[in-house]
């Protein structure tokens, strides 16, 4: 049986042979998804380190649940919850340290968390605006606008109703609408 080229291999192949514990297999699959992983991250951090030290966990975290995955959805709706789960993981352990700091008395300056007037880039003000919504609406911006999704997609990725993601997504749109305004976007 001839050997099936990376791009020639579903992620159904891949998964299964990963789950019998093929490591190229693995390593064909991480390597297929780790830019979706990383977007996912940017855009949920806003920063480069902390996208990559989220797509690095969930390298690892992959390699540890792959054998778990049972394909009921898509696999990227099973990746898309494992990173969002890793960003709220590494924002908690973030905010813990954080106060930790200023428990101590030091004032702490964040490099990198730039207020969305600081932006130049009326794109990255916009993605530093949806940083600042509470996590569902976040969360739903990201995968209706940031990877493209419908609705009806979004809401099994986020484990809601269609109606509550047109919901989260009339929220934030208002909501963005004041923070564009108060950084004198709009």
């Amino acid at each position: 049986m001839a050997m099936m080229l990376d791009d020639e291999a579903s992620d159904s192949e891949l998964i299964g042979q990963a789950q019998e514990g093929d490591r190229d297999a693995f390593g064909r699959l991480v390597g297929r998804h780790y830019d979706f992983v990383y977007r996912v991250a940017y855009r949920w951090s806003g920063r480069k380190a902390d996208a990559e030290d989220v797509a690095q966990d969930v390298c690892v975290r992959l390699g540890r649940a792959i054998r778990d995955y049972r394909g009921g959805g898509a696999f990227t709706t099973w990746l898309y919850a494992m990173t969002l789960n890793a960003a709220r993981d590494l924002a908690r352990k973030s905010a813990r340290e954080s106060a930790k700091v200023e428990a101590y008395g030091g004032h702490a300056l964040i490099v990198g968390q730039a207020q969305v007037a600081e932006e130049d880039d009326p794109v990255d003000a916009l993605w530093a605006a949806v940083r600042l919504l509470p996590d569902k609406q976040r969360e739903a911006v990201l995968l209706v606008y940031g990877e493209g999704l419908n609705h009806a997609a979004a809401a099994e990725t986020m484990a809601i109703s269609e109606a509550t993601v047109s919901w989260h997504i009339h929220e934030a749109k208002k909501r963005l609408k004041i923070l564009m305004r108060s950084a004198g976007e709009v």
